[in-house]
């Protein structure tokens, strides 16, 4: 019998109020400070190695906050932070490499939901930025709205050199796989440079769902992209506002269940491991 391969949460956040604002945050429960080891401790019970941490504001010096933090928590494998995609991209990401926990960047997220413009994957200084990204080694974490869909399927097909992820599924409304979506996720999972996050369906779903209410969901993905192009994501501490950690864990080992071992291996952990290179 083989090893159980080292399991990993490849999306969850921290953020301390007292140090940096949370501007975005409108829903009471929160509202407050979490600390990284509130996650850590879950974790651990769950039998998870580690944990991927991602960004929550589009600011380079919270990255550098993150990256420290990463530095001091061996469980903390990897961090997806942010560079202005417009700018001096090689500028930033030189900075972050050379400060503490540098060597933890592997990725880079911009919260495109904020943005007015349905194509700013498509504005011309925004893909040179995504081109660095690429040149860097870097990962380019896609968190949308379903107007921006087909702008990230059209940027993951024309931008060279750069590996993709597609956080939350792509954000299906309700929980459910309407067509365009389908179609969307379809093109996606064509492109062997895009891998995907189960993660934050709950939230989608509404406070009543189950693992049946989303499951339609992650079979298409299932179906798209495969095993080893999917990988499981807690989205904490955002998904307390319909769950908690252990009830994402158990939906996913539900969607999961089926699959044989290595496959369920890849999405709780492989994929994330080789996506990421952590």
């Amino acid at each position: 019998m083989g090893e159980t391969p080292p399991r990993i949460d490849a999306h969850h956040h921290v953020w301390d109020l007292e140090r940096r604002a949370q501007p975005w945050i409108r829903e009471k429960r929160l509202d407050r400070t979490f600390a990284p080891e509130e996650h850590e401790a879950q974790l651990r019970r769950s039998g998870f190695h580690g944990a991927v941490l991602v960004q929550n504001l589009c600011e380079e010096g919270e990255t550098v906050e993150m990256l420290a933090l990463a530095s001091a928590r061996p469980w903390i494998v990897g961090v997806v932070g942010w560079v202005d995609l417009a700018g001096d991209v090689d500028g930033a990401v030189s900075r972050l490499r050379a400060g503490e926990g540098g060597d933890l960047l592997v990725g880079v997220r911009h919260q495109v939901q904020f943005e007015e413009e349905a194509d700013w994957r498509g504005r011309a200084e925004v893909r040179r930025g995504l081109e660095r990204l690429g040149a860097h080694g870097l990962v380019f974490d896609a968190v949308v709205r379903p107007e921006h869909r087909g702008s990230v399927v059209r940027a993951a097909r024309e931008v060279e050199g750069l590996d993709w992820v597609l956080d939350h599924l792509g954000n299906p409304l309700g929980g459910e796989p309407d067509d365009e979506w389908c179609t969307a996720i379809s093109a996606l999972g064509a492109l062997s440079n895009v891998a995907a996050k189960v993660s934050g369906l709950g939230n989608l779903a509404g406070a009543d769902w189950t693992p049946a209410s989303v499951q339609a969901v992650v079979r298409h993905a299932l179906a798209e992209f495969g095993a080893d192009r999917l990988m499981f994501g807690s989205d904490w501490p955002v998904c307390l506002l319909t769950g908690d950690f252990p009830r994402v864990l158990a939906a996913a080992e539900h969607w999961f269940g089926d699959l044989p071992a290595p496959a369920r291996g890849e999405v709780f952990g492989g994929t994330a491991r080789r996506w990421y290179a952590l």
